[in-house]
C-alpha cells in the first residue's frame, strides 16, 4: 500500500474517475449513433410526419462542425406582408421566417431539440428559442418527433396570435390601499 492510501481514503475519487471515464465513453458512443443512424431516422421521420400532416417545410442540414451538426425543419420564408413603398410601382418587402424545430447534436453528444420562433427581419428581434429538452440518442423515438412537431406548431400559432389580453399580474408601485377605508366605531 502507498503511503498516499495509508493516509488517505481516496475512494470516492477513484469512484468520479470512473464515472468520467463513462461519461467521455457515452459521448463517443452518441456521436457514433448519430452518424450512424439517428441523424437518418429524425430525417425520415420529420419528411413522413411533415407530408402526412400536411406541413409545407424545408429540411436544412447543417454540417460545418462534425459531431455537432444539425437538422433544422424549417417552415420556410415569406413576405411578411409589411413593406415600405420605395417608389409607386417599386416595394421593399420584409421578410418573415416562419419559424422551425432543431435537432443539433452537443457537445456531449446529446442531441438538443429546440423551437426557433417565427421572426420578421428589421422589425423584431428574435425571441429566444426554446428548448423543448436534451436527449441521449436513445430516447428520441418517432412519437417524440411527432409531440415535437405538434409543439412547434402550438408555439408558433400562439406567437401569431399574440395579443396583450392574457391575464398579466402587473407589479404596482407604491403604496396598496384598499379602495373603500373600513368605517370605524367612531365615526358612527
Amino acid at each position: 500500500m502507498s503511503k498516499l492510501s495509508a493516509d488517505l481514503n481516496i475512494d470516492n475519487l477513484k469512484n468520479k474517475v470512473k464515472n468520467y471515464e463513462i461519461v467521455i465513453e457515452n459521448t463517443t458512443r452518441y456521436r457514433e449513433i448519430w452518424q450512424e443512424s439517428l441523424k437518418q431516422q429524425v430525417r425520415e421521420d420529420l419528411e413522413a410526419i411533415c407530408t402526412e400532416a400536411g406541413i409545407k417545410y424545408e429540411l436544412i442540414e447543417n454540417s460545418q462542425y462534425i459531431n455537432l451538426d444539425s437538422l433544422i425543419l424549417s417552415l420556410g420564408n415569406t413576405k411578411s406582408g409589411i413593406y415600405q413603398e420605395v417608389e409607386p410601382e417599386i416595394k421593399s418587402h420584409l421578410i418573415r421566417h416562419n419559424g422551425s424545430l432543431l435537432y443539433q447534436q452537443i457537445f456531449n453528444g446529446k442531441i438538443l431539440v429546440q423551437v426557433h420562433y417565427p421572426m420578421i427581419d428589421k422589425y423584431l428581434e428574435p425571441r429566444p428559442p426554446k428548448t423543448i429538452a436534451i436527449y441521449r440518442p436513445e430516447e428520441i423515438k418517432t412519437p417524440f418527433i411527432l409531440r415535437h412537431i405538434e409543439t412547434l406548431i402550438s408555439e408558433i400559432t400562439a406567437w401569431e396570435d399574440y395579443d396583450d389580453d392574457e391575464n398579466v399580474q402587473h407589479s404596482k408601485i407604491g403604496f396598496t390601499l384598499p379602495h373603500e377605508l373600513p368605517a370605524s366605531e367612531d365615526n358612527n
